[in-house]
């Protein structure tokens, strides 16, 4: 009933904001209204055929209170994908769940856990010597909390490994968090306007820190943050047990409505977006023919509004506004600019490194290779964290609760976005004119010097697309911060006379003509004028490498986005004294790995508890341990003693610390002593393939299961079996 009621409001803003956006797009399309031109190439498909990362971890297996080693793997489109151990992803059976991280947070330490857990359900709290809700067996847990939907439990040996993973985990979090794709015109703004437009008409102003994922997971983030309240006071008093069994209880119930409240919702709005597109040939015919009367109607609108907001939004801009726009401008351009400078730093460095070692060992051959990793040194989590984690600092102080600002979270993880991106551009512009010039080269000194000659060029590049993208976010956070601060200000005086301005537009044009958006253009014209100021200002005095608006690069290199259009570079199939590539078919079977893993699978990893104790050599399923006897006292039921006492024993019959290897590419010859399943992880095959397990639909995961189009968490492939239907005793994650 909550979701319909939520759902069916919202369709409607959506359906209103269709037409506006769809109007918008026409327009742009026909008048154009770009910015500077971007100076670096930019990758379509930065990482077909790659594995972001994979390895082993411990993850706490909730239907039996065990931990489990399991094999994870985060393929090209950041989901999380664990398998029961590398064998069953060798052979290609069904992965154990699969998770979507968006709206997740990476908690490293249990207090922090266990204070959101106890928030999560106020008045429930294990008084102190009880057990809490969960014990890890290491001193290194990684935890995946959300505030609706269930939690994941992991763990690792070293504080090494802990950061390694959580660096990973956090790649996927931002990755899927920034799950509505921007190439959509139409859609994605229609989506976005309607969201804000639904929170507005319930007094919601400020930013939203659940505005994460694909649509269908904001809007049941949307349906629960209504419909948890409400939950939490009728099932809370019910619940029964000690507080850490009520608070178990509490999460599971949270999970079981959200995947409810997430399937609702999905028919809701896939019903509601086809019938926009169903509309949208008759609307885009509309717009062309009556274009110029559409645009002077809305001038027309816009006047009249202008002339009834302006005085009262300006005395609120001049008094409440403008004087902290230098403060927040000061407090974002001081983290950000850090963050791209570092990122030009590990860039030059990855480089002048890369320079070097080809010099000293061996000219082309050595070149191939090392541009095959630099190739994709945007999308390793572990390089690029130096540069995210200048964002760390980003602090509002009091101006956060003064404009409402619920987290800084929204603008950290879109200048990170922005980093990732401006790195990938930079690498392919790199070596997309290196490439170039590799047939006209002779000799080592000559390959030296055009390394130096084209990494300088690209530096300059960089500077200068890095300077309009740090404007163009710092005017976009600065409006982001301010606007619903001065629509909530000025909307006790102005909203409740919007209505009489509805008769000023044309019955055929209402569908794109809206007059609360023309408002809130007429409130943002307001503050622009002195948001682009102190942008300008900051960029005259050379704060933080920022350019002037009045340096601009026209075609600095007329043929270099000719090449960019070009076929995608191969480093180790174009030139001699590489391996024979391999064919098209085993290609797309197989995938270079970005990152490299910790371990190496030769002989027993110091947390896998024994290997045969958990699996048998030809059996995909876990052998359990064996029962106590009846009379024997029972064991903790997180059983993390006996397993603290069989990582210790493990480890001290190993005598070694972890090792963190790193990848060697397909191209160049596998050590002895390290594995070639290491270097080169066979990626997910094609959704054709059939699986091994019979009487099932499973198969690897695919674009819908683990990117941005899969459901909110986790699922597992086979169908829902109650807990304790395996053999093992260990059950099946229901999950969608």
């Amino acid at each position: 009933e909550k979701t319909g009621k939520v759902l069916e409001e919202f369709c409607r803003c959506y359906k209103e904001q269709y037409g506006v956006a769809l109007f918008n797009s026409v327009r742009y399309e026909i008048e154009g209204n770009g910015g500077p031109q971007a100076q670096l190439l930019h990758r379509k498909l930065p990482l077909e055929d790659h594995v972001i990362y994979s390895g082993n971890i411990f993850q706490y297996i909730e239907e039996n209170k065990k931990w489990r080693n399991r094999f994870c793997v985060v393929p090209h489109n950041y989901g999380l994908v664990l398998y029961e151990n590398k064998l069953a992803y060798e052979r290609e059976l069904p992965p154990r769940v699969l998770v979507n991280s968006a709206g997740y947070k990476i908690l490293t330490s249990m207090d922090q856990y266990l204070e959101l857990v106890n928030n999560s359900l106020p008045g429930v709290t294990p008084k102190s010597g009880h057990s809490p809700i969960l014990k890890c067996p290491t001193d290194f847990p990684l935890i995946l909390w959300h505030p609706y939907a269930r939690h994941y439990y992991f763990c690792v040996m070293t504080g090494k490994e802990q950061e390694k993973w959580q660096a990973v985990f956090q790649d996927c979090v931002r990755h899927c968090n920034n799950g509505i794709s921007e190439d959509s015109r139409v859609e994605a703004p229609a989506f976005t306007d309607a969201v804000r437009r639904y929170r507005q008409s319930k007094e919601q102003y400020g930013t939203w820190d659940m505005l994460c994922g694909n649509e269908t997971q904001i809007l049941s983030n949307l349906v629960m943050e209504e419909l948890l309240p409400e939950l939490r006071s009728t099932i809370g008093p019910r619940l029964k047990g000690k507080a850490p069994e009520r608070q178990r209880t509490w999460i599971q119930i949270s999970d079981a409505v959200y995947r409810m409240v997430y399937e609702q919702t999905s028919a809701r709005y896939d019903a509601a977006v086809a019938g926009c597109e169903q509309e949208r040939p008759r609307l885009e015919s509309t717009i062309r023919t009556d274009m110029d009367q559409i645009i002077t109607s809305k001038e027309h609108l816009a006047s009249k509004i202008r002339a009834f907001v302006l005085p009262k939004a300006e005395v609120c801009v001049r008094n409440h506004v403008q004087p902290y726009i230098s403060s927040i401008l000061e407090a974002l351009m001081t983290p950000t600019s850090q963050g791209f400078a570092e990122v030009r730093e590990v860039f030059f460095k990855e480089v002048t490194d890369m320079n070097l070692n080809v010099v000293n060992e061996g000219g082309l051959e050595k070149l191939v290779e090392y541009m095959e990793k630099l190739s994709h040194l945007a999308f390793h989590p572990v390089k690029m964290q130096s540069c995210y984690e200048k964002m760390d600092q980003l602090k509002l102080e009091g101006l956060q609760q003064r404009f409402d600002v619920s987290s800084t979270s929204v603008f950290k993880q879109r200048a990170q976005i922005h980093m990732r991106q401006q790195m990938d551009d930079a690498v392919y512009t790199f070596e997309t004119l290196l490439h170039q010039e590799l047939g006209k080269l002779q000799g080592k000194d000559d390959l030296c010097k055009s390394i130096q000659r084209i990494l300088e060029r690209v530096l300059k590049k960089f500077d200068y697309d890095s300077s309009t993208v740090r404007k163009k976010f710092f005017r976009e956070a600065l409006l982001q911060i301010t606007i619903p601060f001065l629509l909530k200000k000025l909307a006790p005086t102005c909203k409740g006379e919007l209505a009489k301005f509805q008769e000023l537009i044309f019955e055929d044009f209402a569908n794109f003509i809206l007059v609360e958006n023309t408002y809130e253009e007429v409130v943002l014209q307001s503050v622009m004028k002195d948001i682009m100021q102190a942008v300008k200002e900051a960029a005259v005095q050379r704060k933080h490498n920022l350019y002037r608006d009045s340096m601009v690069m026209h075609n600095s290199d007329p043929n270099l986005h000719l090449l960019g259009e070009g076929i995608p570079i191969e480093w180790g199939e174009e030139y001699p004294g590489q391996p024979e590539p391999e064919p098209a078919a085993d290609r797309r079977r197989r995938a270079k790995q970005v990152v490299s893993v910790i371990q190496d699978d030769e002989g027993a990893l110091p947390y896998e508890m024994g290997s045969e104790a958990l699996l048998q050599p030809h059996s995909p399923e876990p052998r359990e341990q064996q029962e106590p006897s009846p009379g024997a006292p029972p064991s903790s039921p997180d059983g993390v003693e006996g397993i603290r006492q069989a990582l210790a024993q493990e480890s001290l019959g190993d005598g070694v610390e972890p090792i963190v290897q790193h990848s060697t590419p397909a191209s160049s010859k596998a050590r002895a002593d390290v594995p070639p399943e290491v270097e080169v992880t066979p990626a997910p095959p094609r959704a054709e393939s059939p699986s091994p397990a019979a009487g099932t639909a499973c198969h690897r995961p695919g674009e819908q299961e683990t990117g941005e189009d899969m459901p909110p968490l986790g699922g597992e492939c086979s169908p829902p079996q109650p807990t304790g239907t395996t053999e093992s005793g260990e059950g099946v994650q229901t999950e969608f």
